[in-house]
């Protein structure tokens, strides 16, 4: 069959012209990370030689705009000089197309072959078509295919029966019974499952006590709590379920569901079922929460569960029995693992609310507006790339300019010496956040990756300016406050409105200082905050009040684990507000400096969340109590000093 590509992303059309292309050429194309691409969505490259492959992803926007496009992107096509040229695009070509193209992309482009047009890429893919079997989005809406692979993959299966996962095992159950059947096109699987499309772990205590009631009722049900194990590939699990094994899918609506992209996909195959087997009844949604319809199933009457779940079991299983869903012939058998699932988190409630302290800072102020200073004159991207490392402010380095908060008055100040530099385009902040920067070319999510950034260098430069230390953890850099900050054994005194408290963020500990410290990381969803990570590092006590390093990473892992193992969430949660307090200093903000006037302000309390319910788990240790050395090693010293 043939593909527009219209279900694949920009992302997943990339990779699938590099592996397309690649496998006719017999090359390997280098893949680049999101973000800008330098005029590159792959490269090989061979002595002196290099090929580029730039993807295009223009199915709705036709030929016409895709010129443009490459007209603006001319310049950068020369600059990179390379010995190939190749572009792939989704838009629609004929010959006069395709001649055009190659005068407006410049002698980079050896001949029009080398522009693949969606004509192109089909005749690749009917060419390779382990290809196309792999991008799962191409063919998921055609049934013909998906019988084709569930038929091939149960073939294969009965080859290895004896490592099959249960999962596959009960997917793949022929209707006929017969197992060696060679008509792989044409294998039929018996309909007797009942699919629970549910949020994730939203809905799991309904799903808990829903499955094993339908089951005892001797219906067969799929839930992903149970079924799916780990190192599935659960998304190919589920559309092969709801495609050939579903007799019918249980929609669970609430509030949450309504959002859900899981819920949603599973939703639309659904429909897609329903259609093919001219069922109108095949979702049955089962209404838990009062509120709006949800997209696809909207005129669909719900059993309501609402007034009771006891009395929506009745009404389900009498409409189950009505449609005549179909049981399994084993009979009723209830999986034991949903009442294990249950148990393994089970603890007491107490219907008491319970304030709860999280490690989110909330950003409470950032600037109205972004800017995209622009290199006036002659020059290039390492000219930017100077510029941004130059300036004392956040700033990401994007084609020949800078994206940064910073004004005009700091460019010139700070950046004299590296280039002249000029205001070219403005944009609201929050825009910019949440749908890109078209203008510059920029989609959501780099842009969404480059304001992370600004934030993270703002709070990497505070940290700095108040005096605490840096130090490069394997994923992050972490900032520990310096000995004149926080001496050893001296307790920090943090807490306001009368409740003043003390914890130690330095200490000695069976021969080595130990120094509490701090990781943030910036979030953009579900709203702007910062999230702290508690970091421990330690030093060998020597006399001094640093203490002499470790570059040992195994040991530095044996003693987190030990010495920290007998801090209590009490101790990490005191470490965590006595380094606020002391970060913040007078004030009850942190005030990150994006350029000279403005600043992305913080909280400096964590946020407080109120439980509607509290638990029975004991609670002895003192709010004031800070353990001593010996408690906080968490086991003996004849265990440390063998595994050392």
């Amino acid at each position: 069959m043939s593909y527009d590509f219209a279900s694949l992303s920009p992302t997943e059309f990339e990779e699938l012209a590099r592996e397309l292309v690649g496998a006719e050429l017999k090359i390997r194309f280098e893949a680049f990370a999101e973000g800008p691409d330098s005029g590159m969505d792959g490269r090989h490259c061979t002595g002196g030689d290099s090929t580029i492959l730039q993807a295009k992803h223009y199915h709705r926007s036709g030929p016409s705009k895709l010129k443009s496009k490459m007209a603006a992107e001319r310049e950068t096509i020369d600059r990179l000089a390379p010995h190939r040229y190749i572009l792939v695009t989704s838009a629609a070509l004929t010959p006069h197309n395709k001649s055009e193209l190659r005068d407006t992309i410049g002698p980079s482009l050896q001949n029009t072959g080398d522009i693949f047009g969606p004509d192109d890429l089909n005749a690749l893919l009917r060419k390779h078509p382990e290809i196309e079997k792999a991008h799962s989005k191409l063919w998921a809406p055609s049934t013909g295919i998906l019988k084709k692979v569930i038929a091939e993959a149960f073939m294969e299966a009965q080859a290895t029966r004896d490592t099959i996962p249960e999962v596959f095992e009960r997917i793949f159950k022929p209707k006929s019974g017969d197992a060696n059947s060679t008509e792989k096109d044409t294998l039929d699987v018996e309909r007797d499952m009942i699919f629970l499309i549910k949020t994730t772990p939203g809905d799991d205590e309904f799903a808990l006590w829903l499955a094993p009631k339908l089951e005892a009722a001797g219906y067969s049900v799929y839930a992903d709590i149970l079924t799916l194990e780990p190192g599935d590939r659960w998304r190919r699990v589920e559309d092969l379920i709801l495609q050939h094994r579903t007799a019918k899918a249980l929609l669970v609506m609430t509030e949450d569901a309504r959002n859900n992209r899981q819920v949603q996909d599973n939703i639309d195959i659904a429909l897609e079922v329903a259609k093919e087997l001219e069922d109108d009844r095949f979702i049955i949604p089962l209404r838990l929460q009062s509120g709006k319809k949800i997209k696809g199933i909207g005129d669909a009457i719900a059993v309501d569960f609402v007034r009771g779940w006891g009395e929506g079991l009745t009404a389900l299983l009498e409409s189950l029995q009505r449609q005549k869903v179909p049981k399994p012939a084993s009979g009723a058998a209830i999986d034991p693992n949903w009442d294990l699932f249950r148990r393994r988190g089970s603890i007491a409630l107490v219907n008491e609310p319970e304030r709860l302290t999280s490690n989110w800072l909330r950003v409470l102020e950032a600037p109205d507006s972004i800017h995209y200073f622009e290199n006036v004159g002659v020059g290039d991207e390492d000219r930017a790339r100077r510029a941004a490392a130059t300036l004392p402010f956040p700033a990401v380095p994007h084609g020949r300019g800078l994206i940064t908060f910073a004004e005009q008055c700091d460019i010139d100040e700070w950046l004299m010496d590296v280039g002249r530099f000029a205001l070219a385009e403005e944009l609201d902040t929050l825009e910019f956040a949440e749908s890109g920067w078209p203008a510059l070319d920029l989609e959501r999510q780099p842009a969404s990756n480059m304001m992370v950034r600004m934030f993270r260098e703002a709070w990497e430069a505070f940290c700095k300016e108040r005096g605490f230390a840096p130090h490069a953890y394997s994923n992050a850099t972490g900032f520990h406050p310096s000995p004149e900050l926080a001496p050893r054994g001296k307790k920090i005194p943090w807490g306001r409105q009368g409740s003043h408290r003390s914890s130690m963020l330095r200490n000695v500990a069976r021969g080595h200082i130990w120094q509490y410290g701090v990781t943030g990381m910036p979030f953009l969803w579900p709203f702007w905050h910062f999230k702290l990570k508690s970091r421990v590092l330690f030093a060998v006590d020597n006399g001094t009040e640093d203490g002499e390093a470790i570059d040992d990473h195994r040991k530095m892992h044996r003693l987190r684990r030990s010495n920290c193992k007998g801090w209590r969430n009490k101790q990490w949660h005191g470490r965590m507000l006595a380094f606020l307090e002391l970060l913040s200093g007078e004030t009850a903000y942190l005030r990150l400096a994006v350029s000279s006037t403005s600043a992305v302000v913080l909280d400096a309390t964590p946020i407080l969340f109120n439980s509607p319910v509290s638990t029975e788990l004991p609670d002895e240790l003192d709010a004031d109590a800070e353990e001593p050395d010996v408690s906080t090693l968490g086991r003996p010293e004849s265990a440390l000093e063998e595994e050392a």
